[in-house]
């Protein structure tokens, strides 16, 4: 994770998660895979506007539920079913 200057304060900067990107992220996905997690076992994903049909795509194809969320959204602890 990097830092970037704040407003007085450092605040973290978040990269997408596809490999050899290190865009600003601006998405969250939140997923699972049913076959090897249970419910309560969510994964994350960070995205940039570039690589989130990619990511989201990939995960969409193997039927695997997720949410999508803005990077600074409060996190959902609930499962995803």
């Amino acid at each position: 994770m990097r830092l970037r200057a704040g407003e007085g304060a450092f605040a973290p900067a978040v990269s997408c998660s596809r490999a050899q990107c290190d865009h600003p992220a601006v998405h969250r996905i939140e997923w699972r895979n049913p076959r090897i997690h249970e419910a309560d076992r969510v994964k994350i994903w960070l995205a940039c506007e570039a690589h989130f049909d990619f990511l989201l795509g990939f995960l969409a194809s193997r039927d695997f539920p997720v949410r999508v969320h803005a990077v600074s959204d409060p996190v959902n602890e609930e499962p995803i079913v």
